[in-house]
């Protein structure tokens, strides 16, 4: 496969200076690193939010420049805000969707910096780069972050485990950022074995500035940073996808989609849980966990899709007769305990369902 002729490199006229020697004074002195989103993303460069099919990739990839765009935080990160270019080239209708949803959840309009392109887009051909930076010049949309979604779409049939073929994308997506500035972030699959990160030739992982993974073990979804410039690698930060209900169908069904949802760390949530020792909560704690094991409804309200739940007008019904106190008192009682229940962390209510933490 041929090379664009946009990534060809001239070499210096023979009268300049190609290389200068610093000492560590003119290091100290040259400009720190920046972030546009804390300790994840640097403002310039080239990264990548890698996953396999199914973990929630492209959703965490739409939370996650949302926020850039509206300079709100993301994970507890602080965030720079700056103009996003959202390149989707697996279906527009699979992002419109997703950013109907992300609105409706958020309860706030993406802003008018936040673009979407849809139309076909490949990084090789030696037209599409250079008129993808034309227009995001023109529309002012320039030094923020450019997603390309994914790179198996804007590859154009060249073969990811070729050295030369991958080395060809990336000069493609290195030129790209060199026209519009700022961070191009590519969407990417893992390979078949997920524990040796992205898919492709090796020398991908090794261009970027950034990288997030994404994993998904049964129902619980995480990212971590798989490759950071000068920020913290491996901490996981778990998250669920909510379903949003966000219009009908002409037959009057329900069309959803999903939004991105931080959830507690493992470590963190087992350290806050108090589970009851005695009393009223312990009583309707135990009650519960037996009408859970025979729950039919899973998922409810954003639970993990294997958790089983119960709405909460049923849960004190079925078990206000546990308590040993006067008749007229057990309702409000088994709501007392199931407030502290939820209070202490070993339930968990939302929108009228409720399930084990």
């Amino acid at each position: 496969m041929s090379s664009p002729a946009f990534a060809a490199v001239r070499d210096p006229a023979p009268s300049v200076r190609r290389y200068q020697l610093l000492t560590s004074s003119d290091l100290a002195d040259r400009p720190r690193l920046r972030w546009r989103v804390k300790n994840v993303l640097p403002q310039t460069g080239f990264a990548a939010l890698i996953g396999p099919s199914g973990s929630g990739k492209t959703f965490l990839a739409l939370d996650l420049v949302a926020a850039v765009a509206h300079g709100h935080a993301w994970f507890g990160n602080r965030v720079h805000a700056a103009p996003v270019a959202y390149v989707a080239l697996e279906g527009e209708a699979g992002i419109a969707s997703r950013i109907a949803a992300y609105e409706i959840r958020t309860g706030r309009r993406l802003p008018d910096r936040f673009r979407v392109i849809v139309e076909r887009f490949e990084l090789l051909s030696i037209a599409d780069v250079p008129a993808l930076a034309e227009t995001l010049k023109a529309a002012g949309i320039m030094d923020g972050i450019t997603v390309i979604d994914t790179l198996n779409r804007a590859a154009g049939g060249a073969d990811e485990n070729s050295s030369a073929d991958m080395g060809l994308l990336i000069a493609a997506l290195t030129e790209l950022q060199a026209r519009i500035g700022g961070l191009v972030l590519i969407v990417h699959h893992t390979g078949k074995d997920a524990t040796r990160g992205a898919r492709g030739h090796s020398s991908l992982f090794a261009a970027l500035d950034a990288c997030i993974e994404v994993t998904r073990t049964d129902d619980r979804r995480e990212w971590k940073q798989a490759k950071a410039k000068d920020g913290e690698d491996g901490k996981g930060h778990p998250f669920r996808l909510d379903v949003v209900e966000i219009g009908e169908d002409e037959d009057g069904d329900p069309i959803t989609s999903c939004v991105v949802a931080p959830e507690e760390r493992t470590a963190d949530a087992v350290r806050r849980v108090k589970l009851p020792t005695g009393g009223n909560q312990k009583i309707i704690y135990d009650a519960l966990r037996e009408l859970l094991r025979d729950a039919r409804r899973f998922g409810m309200a954003g639970a993990p899709p294997t958790r089983p739940c119960i709405e909460i007008q049923e849960a004190i019904e079925k078990t206000r007769n546990r308590l040993a106190v006067e008749s007229d008192r057990k309702t409000e009682r088994t709501r007392q305990a199931i407030t502290g229940l939820v209070n202490s962390g070993a339930l968990v209510l939302r929108d009228g369902w409720l399930w084990l933490a």
